[in-house]
């Protein structure tokens, strides 16, 4: 009987995960040196977190079961939940702002298509309590920084404040529940289905015809003078639009000015309030974004005090496969930089010895443990990447020492064996390997 994994997701091995992790490094590197700490969160929580975020009909999308005590648990469907939970519970007596970055598995009931997948990894960030254009500004800078380290190309990053939609559906009574219907539909880019439910909505012609204009604008700065003349009679919607222009002139600042203004951004949810953005990368079609975000309160939703947060995450799984397709070549590391090669039988253990005082130094190493022929070692230790193979043979312990090979060069030099790891660690700390 052969088992296979589950339908929707996927093994990693070797390279990969080396790529992964990789990239994993060059996050959380970004992520903490803006002044962000790692939390982590269980992968299952009570249903109820997440209906009470998006609703009953989350449950048709997600992975929910009774525990053995007839509790009703999901796997998380995302991140943001999570840690406004893990805000409530455990941090809302903390000095803020508060900087927390997090990196996990996710898990949604969707149809497997490519770019999707029912298992999934989230890398984002929270800043909890600091609702200014200066903190906006520096997450978005945080996010172009990110981008630019990974070198992924072709990337457009999309700002937007959905305090200007939001106001003009308010001025003709559209709130709560319709409110989100209109936002959603922005969301998807459903043109059509829009125009048809404002019709349904009864709004006015003025602001319907606004609102299909301010959704098509994009461009740079000089379509603010345009989105400043549509909205000048909503006192409101200026306001949100004077948000955004000082959120622009705190992002130069922080020296990113490469942004494209899409009025077009919308968050479904009610929860979001203003700035807003997307990150694009042309060439995934479909799946073409690869991180969103925002301004929101959630924790209000939850029960707790009205406490805005800006936060965003990566989808990891479409930043890997934009680099692929993109053929970015990414660093692996070799698997080992010594290997410890006995030549017979009877200098294994001697071998061993030496693999542990290696290691022990922190020199990453590896060890015949198979008792294969040389050739066969030194081929093997060469599909590793090795950098020096130590022959150890019984004729060169007599007089205390061992074989030092160079994998690049061929070249072989015999050092005393209690000088062995002294003399690899100082090698291998000058040619930047260690």
């Amino acid at each position: 009987m052969e088992i296979q994994r589950p339908r929707g997701t996927r093994d990693f091995l070797f390279k990969e995960m080396k790529e992964r992790k990789y990239v994993e490094n060059v996050l959380r590197r970004i992520f903490e040196i803006y002044g962000y700490s790692e939390i982590k969160t269980p992968i299952f929580e009570e249903l109820s977190l997440f209906t009470t975020k998006s609703g009953e009909g989350i449950k048709e999308q997600i992975y929910h079961f009774q525990d053995k005590g007839g509790r009703n648990l999901a796997l998380r469907p995302e991140l943001t939940a999570p840690v406004a939970r893990l805000y409530l519970n455990e941090l809302q007596k903390s000095p803020k702002p508060i900087k927390m970055y997090y990196f996990g598995s996710c898990f949604r009931y969707e149809r497997p298509q490519a770019g999707r997948f029912r298992q999934f990894w989230q890398f984002g960030c929270e800043l909890v309590g600091a609702k200014s254009p200066g903190s906006e500004a520096e997450i978005i800078a945080m996010a172009a920084h990110c981008v630019e380290e990974l070198g992924l190309d072709d990337c457009e990053i999309h700002i937007g404040n959905l305090g200007i939609l939001r106001s003009i559906l308010a001025d003709e009574g559209v709130f709560g529940e319709k409110q989100d219907q209109v936002m959603g539909l922005i969301d998807k880019r459903d043109v059509e289905g829009l125009k048809s439910l404002l019709k349904d909505l009864q709004i006015g012609s003025k602001s319907r015809n606004i609102l299909l204009k301010l959704i098509d604008m994009v461009g740079h700065r000089e379509i603010l003078s345009d989105v400043e003349e549509l909205i000048k009679d909503n006192e409101n919607a200026y306001k949100a639009l004077k948000e955004l222009e000082e959120l622009l002139k705190s992002l130069e600042a922080f020296g990113f000015s490469d942004y494209i203004i899409n009025l077009g951004i919308a968050r479904g949810l009610d929860y979001y309030t203003g700035t807003v953005f997307e990150i694009y990368v042309h060439g995934l079609g479909a799946q073409k974004q690869i991180s969103g975000g925002g301004t929101y309160n959630l924790i209000q939703v939850f029960g707790g005090e009205k406490v805005e947060s800006t936060g965003f995450a990566f989808g990891f799984d479409r930043v890997m496969e934009a680099l692929k397709k993109q053929k970015a070549k990414i660093p692996v590391a070799k698997t080992v930089d010594v290997f410890v090669a006995p030549i017979k039988e009877d200098t294994k253990l001697k071998a061993f010895e030496i693999a542990q005082k290696l290691r022990k130094v922190g020199i990453s190493t590896d060890v015949d443990l198979t008792g294969r022929k040389l050739k066969k070692v030194l081929s093997h230790a060469d599909n590793l990447g090795t950098s020096y193979v130590i022959l150890v043979g019984a004729r060169d312990l007599k007089d205390g020492k061992v074989t030092v090979k160079n994998m690049k060069t061929g070249a072989q030099e015999m050092v005393d064996v209690d000088d062995v790891a002294a003399e690899l660690k100082n090698k291998l700390l000058q040619t930047g390997m260690i």
